[in-house]
């Protein structure tokens, strides 16, 4: 008796996990066409660029800010993500105007199918200035399709030279190929 009611119970469950698999869908008029609101999961693997606007502040140069481009590239292994990244970026602030390159190694975890989340570092340089850092942050991405994503993303700029520690906080759009 407790085989045949467990062995209902189990099918009863398939149609609610087989609506489950489908697509989220819209309805777009009366007639009850609709068109699909989510259609599978995010492809994280390839190359991207980006364009990103940035805030940076130290104690020497105070607060910064300005727009960079990055390219990068991307590995995913089931839920987890390495990656590299190379940036540029033009800073204005009230003491300075400089250019600020990055280069970067990333990993993280994809937490479902749209949102990344990963840690970053790597090594950073004023390109007029001389200073240099090393870089540890973190950032999360949103994937709002497979050509596009979202991203915020903090760094710490420990000096090398240049006595100047840094903060970063920058925001941008990513186009994966």
């Amino acid at each position: 008796m407790l085989k045949r009611l467990v062995t209902a119970l189990a099918l009863s469950a398939l149609p609610a996990v087989a609506l489950a698999a489908d697509p989220i869908t819209v309805p777009i008029d009366s007639t009850g066409r609709s068109v699909p609101l989510a259609t599978g999961s995010t492809d994280w693997n390839g190359f991207y660029a980006g364009v990103f606007g940035t805030a940076q502040h130290s104690e020497n140069n105070g607060t910064q800010a300005g727009l960079g481009l990055a390219a990068g590239v991307n590995a995913q292994i089931d839920f987890v993500l390495v990656g590299a990244e190379v940036s540029l970026q033009g800073l204005t602030g009230d003491t300075v105007d400089t250019a600020y390159g990055e280069v970067l190694g990333r990993t993280g975890l994809v937490l479902n199918d749209d949102i990344l989340l990963y840690a970053a570092a790597g090594y950073g340089w004023d390109l007029a200035g001389g200073e240099s850092d090393v870089l540890a942050g973190a950032g999360v991405e949103f994937a709002v399709n497979d050509e596009l994503s979202l991203n915020a993303q903090y760094l710490r700029g420990f000096d090398q030279t240049g006595d100047n520690p840094k903060d970063q906080v920058s925001v941008g759009a990513r186009f994966h190929f």
